[in-house]
C-alpha cells in the first residue's frame, strides 16, 4: 500500500511522547491494511491509547493475544508468573485462569505445556468477549462472573493450576498510574482496594476448596505487599513460596494446597 513514510510515523509518535517510536512505527506499518487505517492508528496512538489497543493485539510469551479496547493489556512481567506455572503443570493439567482479562495467561500456559483442560473467568463483559477468542484456540472455556462463582461446580477439588492475576494496586494509587492504564483500561482490572489485596483475600479464602491436593495458586504482587500476601495465603490453608525475577521486576507467590498425609 502507499502509506505514510516510516520517518513520518516516527516523527508523529515522537512528538506525542512515545519513547519507543521506532519500534512502534514498525508495528503500526506492519499491521495497518490501508493508508487510511494507518493514519487513524497513528492518530489514536498519538492521542494516548495503549499501543496494544491500537494494534488490536499484544505478544505475550510468544503468543499473539487479541486485546480489545478497555481490556487489560497483559504485562511483560507477568510472563514470569506463567513461567512458574509451566514448570509446575504437566500435560493435561486442569487449569483455571481467574481475573483472566484477555485470557493471555491461560493461552500462554497451554502453549507452554502443550495440552490442558482450561477454564477462565472474568467479571468484565468486554474482557470475557475478548478472552473467548483467545482461549478458543487452546480448547478452553470462558465464563462471566465474580471470581469462582461462574465456574462449573465439578471443578471443585480438581484444579491443578489456579492462575489469579488479581488487581493489586491500592485504590489511592490508581491516580499515580500511567494514563494508558488509568484512562484506557477497566478500573476493575487495576483497583485492589485499600491495601491492594482485597481481591486476593477473596481468592485465597476459597482457593483450597477448588485446588486438587498438591495443586497451586499463583498470583503476582508487589515486593512491599509480600508479607501481607503470605499471611493471607496461610490463613487460606495454603503453603506459600515467594519467587522473584529482577529482570522483569516481578514478584510471584506460589501457594500450594498440601497433599493429605498418609
Amino acid at each position: 500500500m502507499t502509506a505514510l513514510p516510516h520517518s513520518t510515523v516516527v516523527t508523529r509518535l515522537r512528538a506525542a511522547g512515545c519513547v519507543f517510536a521506532e519500534d512502534e512505527a514498525e508495528l503500526l506499518l506492519a499491521t495497518a491494511r490501508t493508508p487510511t487505517e494507518l493514519d487513524a492508528m497513528v492518530r489514536r496512538r498519538a492521542e494516548g491509547l495503549p499501543l496494544e489497543h491500537v494494534l488490536g493485539w499484544a505478544e505475550f510469551r510468544g503468543v499473539r493475544v487479541e486485546v480489545d479496547p478497555t481490556v487489560f493489556v497483559p504485562r511483560r512481567r507477568t510472563e514470569f508468573l506463567v513461567e512458574q506455572a509451566v514448570a509446575l503443570a504437566g500435560p493435561g493439567a486442569v487449569v483455571v485462569d481467574l481475573c483472566c482479562g484477555s485470557g493471555a495467561l491461560g493461552a500462554a500456559l497451554v502453549a507452554g505445556i502443550g495440552r490442558a483442560e482450561l477454564y477462565a473467568a472474568d467479571i468484565d463483559p468486554a474482557a470475557v468477549a475478548c478472552a473467548r477468542r483467545n482461549v478458543a484456540a487452546a480448547g478452553g472455556r470462558v465464563y462471566q462472573g465474580d471470581l469462582f462463582e461462574p465456574l462449573p461446580a465439578a471443578l471443585r477439588g480438581r484444579v491443578d493450576i489456579l492462575l489469579a492475576n488479581v488487581p493489586y494496586v491500592p485504590t489511592e494509587e490508581i491516580a499515580l498510574l500511567p494514563s494508558e492504564a488509568r484512562v484506557h483500561e477497566a478500573r476493575v482490572a487495576l483497583d485492589g482496594g485499600g491495601d491492594g489485596l482485597d481481591v486476593l483475600r477473596r481468592v485465597t479464602a476459597e482457593a483450597a476448596e477448588w485446588l486438587a491436593p498438591g495443586g497451586c495458586l499463583l498470583f503476582e504482587t508487589s515486593e512491599r505487599q509480600v508479607p501481607t500476601a503470605v499471611e493471607t495465603v496461610l490463613r487460606g490453608g495454603l503453603v506459600p513460596r515467594v519467587t522473584t525475577c529482577d529482570e522483569l521486576y516481578a514478584t510471584v507467590v506460589v501457594a500450594t494446597r498440601p497433599a493429605p498425609a498418609h
